[in-house]
């Protein structure tokens, strides 16, 4: 298949794609329209844009009511992902879904989170997750903690990699960068597991944590390093990837242990 930039991906042919899939299960899903709006709105936008574009056609085109609308959009998720990919595969074609659900549901939490669950089995919720962190830190953090010890790997893999405080593409979540220690409360359920799928996300939250709470990172990587297991090791290793090529002596002792 010839390479395509990703923001192409979000055109026209995707509006028809989920047109068709939101007919079925929404007859008063204007199809045509939404095609049209969408096939003209994104010929000049980049992708963040696009991906908002066919989100705010999503919201004019179904139930005004999220607790009806939330409901219709699971049943166009389609089978969940068996292997260990990242977001732009497979599903793809969700992200504006999941940005739906970010932009118009933030007052409606139950129903969200539980759409958040869903999809981030096909997709991910990374993204649309941070948003409820704001918002509701308590709730979102609890729920995150179970998510941490769930059966599916990509929930799991959610529960570190959208807590992250400097996540790609995404706004800082300032309070985590204030007080890291309840993304590393969470990190303690994932740090033996046996995904590397999930041991990457955790690798990659902890180098986030040592960019702005570097005594509070080195004191835990340092913690999880006695004992570690072959996977938990693989983590602190990538986790100090960063801080080993500055030259970090702290980074470099710990490293030293773990081969």
């Amino acid at each position: 298949m010839a390479y395509k930039k990703l923001k192409y991906w979000f055109d026209k042919d995707l509006a028809i794609l989920l047109a068709d899939k939101f007919r079925k299960h929404y007859r008063s899903f204007d199809a045509e329209g939404f095609v049209e709006k969408i096939a003209q709105g994104t010929q000049k936008l980049e992708l963040k844009d696009r991906v908002e574009l066919i989100a705010d056609q999503l919201h004019a085109n179904l139930p005004p009511d999220f607790a009806r609308a939330i409901k219709i959009c699971t049943k166009i998720l389609g089978p969940e992902l068996t292997n260990e990919t990242g977001m732009f595969t497979e599903g793809y074609w969700l992200m504006p879904v999941a940005k739906y659900v970010e932009k118009y549901g933030l007052n409606h939490f139950p129903e969200s989170i539980e759409a958040i669950r869903e999809i981030t089995k096909r997709h991910t919720g990374e993204y649309c997750i941070r948003p409820f962190v704001v918002k509701y830190p308590d709730k979102t953090l609890a729920v995150m903690a179970r998510w941490s010890l769930d059966k599916n790997v990509h929930v799991r893999r959610l529960a570190s990699e959208g807590l992250r405080p400097r996540l790609p593409w995404a706004k800082k979540l300032d309070q985590l960068i204030d007080n890291p220690g309840p993304v590393l409360n969470i990190l303690e359920n994932l740090k033996d597991d046996n995904s590397k799928f999930v041991q990457k996300s955790v690798a990659n939250n902890l180098n986030d944590i040592l960019k702005d709470n570097f005594d509070i990172g080195i004191k835990t990587i340092t913690n999880w390093s006695k004992g570690a297991t072959p996977n938990r090791k693989w983590i602190l290793k990538h986790a100090l990837r960063n801080q080993v090529k500055k030259g970090n002596p702290a980074a470099r002792k710990i490293l030293d242990t773990l081969t």
